[in-house]
């Protein structure tokens, strides 16, 4: 192995959500001197503004440091990457670029859900962990039952544990002497053909494309170079290293992280994974191995409360998946909300980020549909077929069977809230697979159906264990299910954006609920309004709309009863001719509140 090599370290820092990671970062940023001491904002490596507000990070970030170890010049490579379930697919690109990875657990909450699913993803990739004990200066800390967890979930020995306050700034330079001592250096050979995987891309409107790289093999110069999965060849216009600015330099060697900016004004060719060498080597190099597309999980449809907008939500969109390769869309109509886009997403964080970006960065106004799972069905004719909405839905007549994609849910609980936790689960058609008592808090293992996950779930389970419970989730396979699809029927036309996918033993109760929430929140018309539920042909719960009625006979002073039956015969003659060709216009407000409910 060359000499340079030896003096590189790779690495990441993962744990749950708000566990201190970036706060961590900082920490080792200004610790090396890659930013001043006096460098006042927080959060340096979350360059979006969302990012900053919510303190979740939502896309993962280089950054190269310089270190100095007993007298010798060190390259340390660190990643950042999310800690949030939705982006889970971040994480797992991170760890394909390291040697090694600092597993930071929080001293007052200590091994959460998370924490697991990514220490297993690293385990898996046999990668060298640390385990930091973060938060120690809090009074409620409690280290002692923290390295307890850490030994009895994780398996990890004592005398590696790690102790820190990243806020204090405590324990740092034990960190950096660690990552240098115990992760090792990269494997490559800096004289081979060049290999380079690429670990995300942006969109730069002056740089185009650029590509987020680690150098395998080789040396990437600015010189032609050839991208292997899409058969496409670029000419850089920039290569450089993070720190953690962009920064111009002649040359990325074997073992670094740096950034290549292409020059292609679209992010399609840089395929995630994909493998970069030059355009001479093209046919020689061997692909290095990649990893999956991240694949959506939650679909939702959106739609301009302005119709004029929905131009401006195309192309706000299309910015968004440059910088995004998980988020899909395509075009969509409804009758009554007009022209949309129908968006997949990794789940419900994923979507809620979405949505807060299209309307604060491109001032949108949208009505976002309720989300929905994608469901597996085969028709009476054995055809697959994939339904990613309600409109999708094939006629019942036609259906043979339904799947729905069902999760392995990992819920992790202090022992008090276990019956509530099971009562949730039981109306959540949750199935308990194992539980595993570790201190004063136990590990419920589930297999879930995402549909129930995706809506109110993670909400709920915060609120009935006081906010201490935490879970993560993953897809494993698809599951049978009696489903049924619910249409909504406003004065006798079905209202697609409406319309729900339920299991058939609540298809009824959820009718009823939604048909009143309509009924509640929808304007009085000059006729009377019928607002259905059906499944198929079958109504399955109604309520009416009354309509503003005017009193015709007010003018009437004595005379015959026979003048006063003659002029409301008339009126309601008017009413049915208005009912037969009314037309309901739906407002913003009742899809809201129909969402909210």
């Amino acid at each position: 192995m060359s000499n340079a090599l030896n003096y590189i370290r790779n690495f990441s820092i993962i744990a749950h959500i708000d566990h201190g990671k970036t706060t961590l970062t900082d920490a080792l940023l200004r610790a090396t001197g890659t930013i001043s001491a006096t460098e006042s904002r927080e959060r340096i490596m979350d360059s979006n503004p969302i990012e900053q507000e919510k303190g979740v990070t939502i896309k993962l970030a280089p950054v190269r440091m310089d270190y100095q170890y007993q007298g010798q010049k060190y390259i340390l490579n660190l990643i950042d990457t999310p800690g949030h379930v939705d982006f889970g697919y971040e994480v797992s690109r991170s760890l394909a670029a390291c040697e090694g990875v600092l597993l930071l657990i929080d001293a007052s909450q200590g091994v959460q859900a998370q924490t697991l699913a990514n220490f297993e993803k690293a385990r898996v990739l046999g990668l060298k962990i640390i385990p930091i004990i973060n938060k120690v200066d809090l009074p409620s800390a409690d280290v002692e039952q923290t390295k307890l967890e850490i030994m009895d979930v994780l398996g990890l020995p004592e005398d590696e544990i790690l102790t820190a306050s990243a806020k204090n700034e405590t324990g740092i330079e034990k960190i950096l002497q660690t990552v240098v001592e115990k992760i090792p250096a990269p494997l490559g050979n800096p004289t081979a053909p060049l290999r380079a995987m690429i670990i995300t891309s942006l969109f730069d409107n002056h740089q185009g494309a650029i590509a987020y790289v680690r150098v395998v093999d080789g040396e990437l110069v600015k010189q032609p170079l050839h991208l292997l999965s899409t058969n496409t060849t670029i000419s850089p216009v920039e290569i450089g290293f993070f720190k953690p600015e962009r920064t111009k330099q002649n040359k990325i060697a074997a073992g670094e992280v740096g950034y290549v900016a292409t020059g292609l004004k679209k992010i399609e060719p840089l395929k995630i994974g994909d493998t970069l060498t030059t355009q001479q080597d093209r046919n020689i190099i061997e692909k290095l191995p990649g990893y999956k597309e991240p694949t959506p999980m939650v679909f939702m449809e959106l739609y301009p409360i302005d119709a004029d907008d929905f131009t401006a939500l195309k192309d706000a969109m299309a910015k968004l998946t440059l910088h995004d390769s998980a988020l899909q869309n395509k075009p969509t109509h409804s009758i009554a909300l007009g022209n949309g886009l129908r968006v997949g997403f990794l789940g419900i964080f994923h979507a809620e980020i979405v949505l807060e970006r299209l309307e604060r960065e491109f001032d949108l106004s949208l009505i976002a549909t309720a989300p929905s799972v994608s469901y597996q069905i085969t028709n009476n004719r054995d055809e697959k077929l994939t339904i990613n909405t309600p409109a999708d839905f094939p006629d019942p007549s036609q259906i043979k069977t339904i799947q729905e994609p069902m999760t392995r849910t990992t819920i992790f609980t202090p022992e008090k809230y276990i019956p509530a936790v099971y009562k949730l689960t039981r109306e959540k058609r949750g199935e308990l697979i194992n539980t595993i008592n570790s201190g004063t808090r136990v590990r419920l293992e589930y297999k879930l159906p995402l549909a129930e996950l995706i809506t109110d779930f993670h909400d709920s389970l915060k609120s009935i264990t006081s906010g201490f419970a935490s879970m993560e989730y993953e897809v494993i396979d698809y599951q049978l299910v009696d489903a049924i699809k619910v249409d909504i029927l406003i004065n006798r036309e079905a209202i697609e954006a409406l319309s729900f996918i339920t299991i058939k033993s609540k298809a009824e109760a959820k009718g009823r609920s939604l048909v009143a929430k309509l009924k509640e929140v929808m304007p009085r018309q000059m006729f009377e309004v019928p607002i259905q539920a059906a499944i198929g042909g079958k109504i399955i719960a109604r309520e009416t709309i009354k309509a503003y009625r005017k009193d015709v006979t007010a003018k009437l002073y004595g005379g015959d009863v026979t003048r006063r039956q003659k002029l409301l015969r008339k009126q309601s003659k008017g009413k049915k001719k208005m009912k037969s060709i009314g037309k309901v216009e739906l407002n913003q407000e009742t899809f809201l509140a129909v969402l909210k409910n």
